[in-house]
Parts: C-alpha cells; sequence; structure tokens
C-alpha cells in the first residue's frame, strides 16, 4: 500500500517519539531523533498542519479515576441509507460512556468502546439509550476482564 504522506526517516522518529511521549521538550525530541532544535520544530510544525498529528491528550488511568467497566458494544442498525449511519454516528458523539467509535462492516454495523464507573452503570446505558435509540436493531456487548495491551495506535519501527 503505498504511502499517503512524504516523510522522511527524522519523520518517522519524531513521530515515534512523541506518540511514546508526547510531552517532551522540543530539545529533548531534536535530541533523539538527532537534529538540531528549530529544523525539529519546523518537522514537528508540518506534521501537525498536515494533519498527520492530529492533537496531543493526557493518558488517563481509569480505573484510578473510578472507572473499573470496559466494554465493547456492536450495534447492528435496522436501516443502513446514508442519513441513519450519519444520525447513529452523531448519536455516539452525545454519549459520555462511549470512548471511541467506528463503523464496522461485517455482522454489525458499529463498535463502541465504552467506559463505565461501575456495571450498572453500564447496564443502564445499554438498556436505556442505546438499545432504545433510533433504528437499533441489535445490540452485542462484551465486558473486558483485563488489558494486556496498550500502545500508541499507529505501529511504527
Amino acid at each position: 500500500m503505498p504511502l499517503k504522506a512524504d516523510l522522511d526517516a527524522i519523520d518517522w522518529k519524531i513521530l515515534h517519539e512523541l506518540q511514546n511521549e508526547g510531552r517532551m521538550t522540543n530539545v529533548e525530541l531534536s535530541r533523539r531523533v538527532g537534529i538540531s532544535a528549530p529544523p525539529c520544530l519546523r518537522r514537528v510544525k508540518r506534521l501537525e498542519d498536515t494533519g498527520i498529528i492530529r492533537g496531543y491528550r493526557a493518558l488517563l488511568n481509569a480505573p484510578a479515576l473510578g472507572m473499573d467497566v470496559v466494554a465493547f458494544c456492536l450495534v447492528g442498525l435496522h436501516h443502513h441509507a446514508e442519513a441513519e449511519l450519519k444520525a447513529f454516528a452523531d448519536r455516539t458523539r452525545l454519549w459520555p460512556i462511549v470512548r471511541q467509535a467506528w463503523m464496522v462492516s461485517g455482522d454489525s454495523d458499529f463498535m463502541l468502546h465504552c467506559v463505565a464507573s461501575d456495571l450498572t452503570s453500564f447496564q443502564n446505558f445499554v438498556i436505556e439509550d442505546l438499545a432504545s435509540a433510533p433504528n437499533v436493531d441489535t445490540v452485542r456487548t462484551a465486558l473486558t476482564i483485563r488489558q494486556v495491551k496498550d500502545e500508541g495506535l499507529v505501529a511504527i519501527g
């Protein structure tokens, strides 16, 4: 598959380092990738401006914050016209319990990554909000037992 962006080895190093530790200073980043600070800053700015770097966030420890339930919901819709798919996608943005959502192929139409404080809160969301939402046909849930891997979203050598 052809690469969609024109990146050299230094750009890839920058992406690797920032994905692992997004709060480092530009001076530290430039040291790690082997170039001086001014061109490093220009490269990071270009990666941001082109949308390759979409943003920066703090990764929170959900259990430490009392959010002990992580689950995935596979949602099937009755109707699949573009307007109905868009309407459901828009609805997912309104549910705080849904942290990530994907439109998927196969037996389901959407996969939702949910985080809740407890099982009752998650069950209430599934029954009162998700399953009763317009156009929802099926909801299958999978409660997680333990997270076994937590890496950045893109594998960078």
